[in-house]
């Protein structure tokens, strides 16, 4: 059973589209299952001037009629409160502080806070000013900070971003939120690696070839195309998304599972990170935009809107990273991500090495190529794990043949498993960090990224160079065929 928490949200950009697709449902979620009860409310804040009738009514909408009966979910709805604000105004302030202290006793709180900063990141530093100065912060209970991405948009930005916050709220109060770090499968990776024997003991240069990891996209920016034109996808998904779960996968064992002992790791390992020179950039990245698909019925990048009809933004990131330590030498560690590609899919590959020629001849195998080991974990559309092994086949001889061992979670346990956003508000309002991001992890994955970018800014690409629903630019094949190697998932042959 669940322990219901005691706590009051005050959620900035309460009106939004993050509070009403992701935040609202995710709260509901956790009402259903006991999370939150009798001892809870909601404050949204926006510019909008709504009523608390008003304000309900969007939340009901929110939620939709799938996810439980109306009675509950007007139920639930009964807790929240809105607030017109302007995050520059300490008179606004002083006037949140008043709902807030009377819903902490209304609701009996016991003065737990949660701020969360569902709005631009410009603002995430006057805010927590302002919440500072005017004294929102109770004494009686925890304050805790929600900060989503774009935490900046190179290690100066966020270091003044970072500053702003670090002003009003300690580290251990701000929640830094990587939304692929509530997904189930990304915070397994832990469980699977330190809980597997066979596993950990092959976890390491010896044994592993190359690993991959793909987050691939079919939609194009659609209405994100003024944002991406200032981000493109090494910011938007390499900084945070890609790197997050590298660190995962290639950090060293922590001496337990605490949140203090998984950033430590995590942090040594991005210190490790490659300090690329420009002609290391330009063989180790390439970048893609996408066009039109072969027949025309897409738009291409450069067509949508608040797009210039030359940007030079890039809507595919393909990158080798070579960690220079003792467990990972030589390894490449391959990161892909683009829009408008063939199939959507989040995915690991692990490819073992190929030792098989030091015992076996060809006239014995009855073939020339046996098929590498590969460890593979998905992490959507679909959830689950295969591993292909070499085997044979009943039949004369020892032809190779490859067999996989797969396991998936059915529909049905998809659809009962917690969305990522209902997984991180549960550790928020019990205080784990763990799946959230550090500022030193920050630092150090925008020092690796401003590298590139400050490369890329300077010089001029091709673009566009890669179709609609295809899987990407060639050059993208090109990149793990100089080192003998090609994508497990998603090639044009």
């Amino acid at each position: 059973m669940a322990k219901e928490q005691r706590v009051v949200f005050i959620i900035f950009g309460g009106s939004g589209d993050l509070a009403h697709r992701k935040l609202y449902p995710a709260l509901f979620k956790l009402y259903l299952k006991g999370y939150l009860h009798h001892h809870f409310a909601v404050i949204g804040t926006a510019r909008r001037p709504w009523s608390h009738e008003y304000f309900r009514q969007t939340v009901m909408e929110s939620i939709g009629e799938d996810i439980g009966d109306q009675e509950k979910i007007s139920s639930f709805a009964q807790h929240f409160y809105y607030q017109s604000h302007d995050v520059n105004d300490a008179a606004h302030y002083l006037a949140l502080k008043k709902l807030a202290a009377k819903l902490s006793q209304q609701y009996q709180s016991h003065g737990n806070q949660i701020f969360y900063m569902a709005i631009a990141p410009r603002f995430f530093g006057v805010v927590a000013q302002h919440l500072h100065a005017e004294n929102l912060l109770t004494t009686t209970g925890y304050n805790r900070i929600i900060i989503e991405k774009p935490f900046g948009r190179d290690v100066q930005s966020a270091t003044t971003l970072n500053a702003g916050i670090a002003a009003a709220f300690s580290e251990k109060q701000i929640y830094r939120v990587d939304h692929y770090l509530g997904k189930e499968v990304v915070q397994s990776l832990p469980l699977l690696r330190f809980t597997n024997p066979l596993l950990e003991a092959v976890w390491n240069h010896h044994y592993i070839s190359n690993i991959q990891i793909t987050l691939a996209e079919t939609l194009g920016v659609g209405e994100r195309a003024g944002y991406y034109e200032t981000a493109g996808a090494l910011r938007d998904m390499i900084q945070n998304h890609a790197l997050q779960i590298l660190g995962l996968l290639a950090m060293e064992k922590p001496a337990e599972f605490s949140s203090q002992a998984i950033h430590q790791q995590k942090e040594q390992l991005f210190a490790q990170l490659p300090q690329y020179s420009p002609s290391q950039i330009e063989q180790n990245f390439v970048r893609g935009q996408y066009d039109t698909d072969k027949k025309g019925d897409q738009l291409a990048y450069r067509q949508a809107d608040n797009v210039a009809n030359d940007s030079s933004i890039e809507t595919f990131v393909a990158g080798k990273i070579l960690i220079n330590n003792s467990r990972w030498q030589g390894v490449p560690f391959y990161v892909r991500s683009g829009k408008r590609l063939r199939q959507k899919s989040t995915r690991i590959d692990i490819v073992f090495k190929n030792n098989h020629s030091k015992i076996f001849t060809p006239s014995q195998l009855q073939t020339s190529t046996v098929q590498p080991v590969i460890l593979s974990i998905c992490v959507e559309p679909v959830q689950g794990l295969s591993l292909t092994l070499n085997g044979t086949n009943p039949g004369r001889g020892l032809k190779p043949f490859a067999h996989k061992l797969k396991f998936q979670q059915s529909l049905e346990e998809m659809n009962n498993s917690q969305e990522a956003y209902e997984k991180l508000l549960i550790d928020i309002i019990q205080g784990d960090q763990t799946n959230f991001t550090t500022w030193n992890e920050q630092k150090l994955t925008w020092g690796f990224i401003d590298r590139i970018r400050e490369y890329w800014d300077h010089t001029r690409p091709q673009f566009p160079n890669y179709l609609s629903s295809t899987f990407g630019p060639q050059q993208s094949a090109a990149l793990l065929a100089q080192d003998h190697h090609k994508w497990v998932w998603g090639s044009e042959d």
